[in-house]
Formats: C-alpha cells, sequence, structure tokens
C-alpha cells in the first residue's frame, strides 16, 4: 500500500521576511511520518491573496493532503480564510458554532469580542473546524486542505487535534550511522547501495568535526526487515564506521 502524501504551505510576510523562523514544517514533517503519511512538499509564500489562492490550488491538487500555516488571526493581514474560500469557490461568512466557542472563550476571559476578534469565526462553507484548545479560535478543513494557525504551540494542538481524523498508512522509519570519510570516498559504493536498495530512501548528510571529514547516512523506509538488511549491508561496506 502506498502512503498518502501531503505538503504544507506557510503563509506570512515575517517568515519571508526573515523576522521569525518557521518551525510548523518540522513538527508536522515528524508527525506525519509517525502515521504514515509522506511529507512531499514545502512551499512559503507572502500574506498577499493571490499567490494564496495560486499556491493552495497547485499543492492540493497535487497530494492527498495541504496543510497550512498562518494567516488566521483577527488583523487585516490574515487573509487565509478569504483567500481558502477563494481558491475552492464557496461562501466565507461567519458561522455560528465557531462565534458561539469565541464568545464563551472571551467572556471568560473578560475580554470584549470585538469585530476584529469575531473575524476568527468566518469559516468557509462546508468547512469542518479543527479544534484549538490553547487559544480557542479554531482551524479548518475542506476537502483535503487543513487550516492551521502559524503560532507554533497553536500549530502543534491543531495537529494533535486533526491527525487522529486522517487515514494514515506505514510509519516511516530511519536508522543512521556515522561514517568518518568524505563524501568524495564513499559516494561510489553508497550509490551502489542506492541502487541495491532502491525502494528505501538513502541519503548523505556530511559534516566537518575537527577538521576531519564525515558524513551521517540515514537511511528511511517503511519495512523494517529492508532497513535493517540496508543497515547491515552499509555496515558491512563499511566496517569501521560508528553509530
Amino acid at each position: 500500500m502506498t502512503n498518502p502524501t501531503a505538503a504544507i504551505l506557510i503563509i506570512g510576510d515575517e517568515i519571508l521576511s526573515g523576522r521569525t523562523r518557521d518551525a510548523n514544517m518540522h513538527f508536522l514533517a515528524g508527525e506525519l511520518a509517525r502515521i504514515g503519511v509522506d511529507l512531499r512538499e514545502a512551499r512559503f509564500v507572502p500574506d498577499r491573496h493571490e499567490a494564496i489562492i495560486s499556491a493552495v490550488n497547485d499543492l492540493r491538487s497535487g497530494h492527498d493532503h495541504l496543510f497550512t500555516s498562518g494567516g488566521i488571526g483577527p488583523t487585516h493581514d490574515d487573509i487565509t480564510a478569504d483567500a481558502i474560500a477563494a481558491a475552492l469557490g464557496v461562501r466565507l461568512a461567519i458561522r455560528e458554532d465557531a462565534r458561539a466557542l469565541l464568545a464563551a472563550h472571551y467572556d471568560r476571559t473578560g475580554l470584549d469580542f470585538n469585530a476584529a476578534r469575531q473575524r476568527m469565526a468566518r469559516i468557509p462553507e462546508g468547512a469542518t473546524l479543527i479544534d484549538n484548545p490553547i487559544s480557542t479560535a479554531p482551524g479548518f478543513s475542506l476537502e483535503n486542505v487543513h487550516v492551521m494557525a502559524g503560532v507554533p504551540n497553536i500549530f502543534q494542538a491543531m495537529v494533535a487535534s486533526l491527525l487522529p481524523r486522517l487515514a494514515g498508512g506505514r510509519p516511516l522509519l530511519s536508522q543512521t550511522l556515522r561514517i568518518d570519510q568524505g563524501e568524495g570516498v564513499i559516494a561510489g559504493p553508497l550509490g551502489d547501495l542506492a541502487r541495491e536498495f532502491a525502494d528505501l530512501g538513502i541519503g548523505s548528510y556530511p559534516f566537518i568535526q575537527n577538521g576531519a571529514h564525515g558524513s551521517n547516512i540515514v537511511i528511511r523506509g517503511t519495512d523494517a526487515a529492508r532497513l535493517d538488511a540496508a543497515m547491515a549491508r552499509l555496515a558491512a561496506i563499511f566496517p569501521k564506521a560508528g553509530t
């Protein structure tokens, strides 16, 4: 069985300007690997309506799932919900269940449920809410698009709420072997190994430590027995490697 595939679209001028460092792609990749969904693509776009629409339509057509991060807050530049509704051709309006969740939250906190905060209750028609146990403002899923906040701890909580609803495949496993030789030395034998185990992903990640070149070889796959066999062959090819 082939695992479902996914992409993530990270939205925000603050990411592209370098002001904020993205952490959500790294977190999502690990969580998807755990449930057997293969993250195949990541894309970054600014807070621009047409740029979001174009990226959403491209990515959702090429993958089983598209996850978005950012742009669902109360300010003028939070335009993700508008763009998703436009991309999928549906109406966007304040939805009563989302509004009720937010109204109760602001009542508990004693803050004014003003017009800006009510913007976060705007949900595209036909969407399913994604629970937000931290700040209440919900994300949503519409078709194969899952829209979540950009703040990392809120994004992570939304992912935890969403993933039990998704059908996964076989979890992605990995093993690593450190080889204290440069890539120019190990490239030939490593290429032979990659051809022998073409069903696995074999990557070389070089480093320099104390002036010496080395590489961490990472083998990934969903079949534990094949992974063990490839690691055994790798260790036989490079018998002086460390773990």
